[in-house]
């Protein structure tokens, strides 16, 4: 498919180019150096490419793979990078992810102005332009009768200063390699993964799972989203790798991780990424963006802090109540289920405002239980129609009866 976000890189064979602190520092820091590579794939499967990412420099307002972007210092108004799978068939996954990276683009730069971004802000433009971006794929799947049902993933990444806030719906993830250690840092919001968070389902029995290919929330698929808002901070030297669940899903993540421990350029590691899906049988669209982090601003690896896990961050105007509320009913994710990948079982990977820690890599391991979606009829429902039956039944009966009398 055309990838907008790769106006300058030709692409490779096979596929398109295309705090731990307790304060909040609203000041920039004087220098992080990025350099950057993003690359999506059809696969070996799949007739279109429903996936798009989005790579921008929001200081300069410049998106894309331009050679300025891909090694550059990170302005005051801070970057955003972001992997979108659709959903739907057809070109309408196409539609949903690129409308998906499109509107939160705007959205970002929209009113951003020259002065420089505060932390809290990033953040809440990141919620609000995802949220903007599933509410306008809604109304464009309910006017066009083709495109019913269309949605995508996203999970979105911005740096402002040393700090990294992810926005996840869906199940594409996002890591970090620090030294030699990689960390998921998104949760995957599917059914598969709540059921072993529950202890429901052991990650040997999600591999069979019948209904591994549900997804609990998606952009499109109904005119709100619960937008998981989490965040790192940055060290020297560390690898924040995005992408659909045609890698994570395709290539083993001890594999993942030696191929970010290679050493070698953000578009090689990409490239080599895209090409052991493939070779593990490519059995949906791949998306990969690799972004590298440096300069003086940040602290080295060695600098005493927190290890690297999931981390919920929670706006200062908005209860905790609100954006730690459950992931939508099993009943109600039946609606979203996700057609896009036939290939093995995805594996899983944290109150007051600000920094806190919860869930699957926290402290908190607070999950209801979790039931596989059924029918659900209410009662009432079921004995009216027994007792329907049971009079149609008798009337055919004594007709018959009276016929033959």
């Amino acid at each position: 498919m055309t990838q907008p976000e790769t106006p300058a890189p030709a692409p490779a064979a096979g596929g398109s180019t295309s705090e731990s602190s307790n304060a909040r520092e609203d000041a920039p820091a004087t220098e992080v150096r990025v350099q950057l590579f993003a690359r999506t794939d059809v696969g070996q499967v799949r007739e279109h490419n429903e996936d798009n990412f989005l790579v921008a420099d929001l200081s300069r307002r410049s998106r894309g793979l331009l050679e300025a972007n891909r090694a550059t210092v990170i302005g005051d108004q801070g970057a955003v990078f972001a992997v979108c799978d659709g959903m739907g068939g057809a070109a309408a996954g196409e539609i949903a992810s690129q409308l998906a990276v499109d509107i939160i683009y705007e959205r970002l730069v929209d009113g951003l102005g020259d002065r420089p971004v505060k932390r809290d802000d990033l953040a809440r433009r990141l919620v609000r332009a995802v949220e903007s971006a599933g509410l306008r794929i809604f109304h464009e799947a309910k006017a066009d009768r083709s495109r019913r049902g269309m949605g995508t993933t996203v999970t979105a990444a911005a740096l402002v200063d040393e700090v990294l806030f992810f926005a996840q719906v869906g199940d594409s993830r996002g890591y970090i390699l620090r030294g030699d250690t990689l960390v998921q840092l998104t949760r995957d919001q599917s059914l598969v993964n709540q059921l072993i968070e529950a202890g429901q389902l052991t990650e040997e029995e999600a591999e069979t799972f019948e209904h591994n290919n549900i997804i609990l929330q998606a952009l499109g698929t109904s005119d709100t989203v619960q937008v998981d808002l989490t965040y790192a901070e940055v060290r020297q030297g560390d690898i924040l790798l995005l992408c659909s669940d045609g890698l994570s899903g395709m290539v083993r993540f001890e594999d993942i991780r030696e191929t970010l421990r290679s050493g070698a350029e953000p578009l090689d590691i990409c490239k080599a990424l895209t090409e052991r899906a493939n070779q593990a049988g490519g059995h949906d669209n791949i998306t990969v963006i690799i972004v590298q982090f440096d300069g003086a601003s940040l602290k080295p690896v060695d600098t005493e802090a927190e290890p690297l896990k999931y981390r919920k961050y929670v706006l200062a105007d908005e209860s905790l109540e609100e954006k730690t509320a459950p992931m939508p009913a099993m009943s109600d994710a039946l609606a979203t289920a996700d057609t896009r990948s036939d290939g093995p079982a995805r594996a899983p990977s944290t109150a007051a405002a600000g920094w806190q820690e919860q869930g699957a890599h926290g402290d908190d391991h607070d999950y209801d239980r979790v039931d596989i979606p059924g029918t659900h009829v209410p009662m009432w429902m079921v004995i009216g129609i027994v007792a329907g039956v049971v009079v149609l039944l008798a009337g055919t009966a004594f007709l018959l009866l009276s016929r033959s009398g």
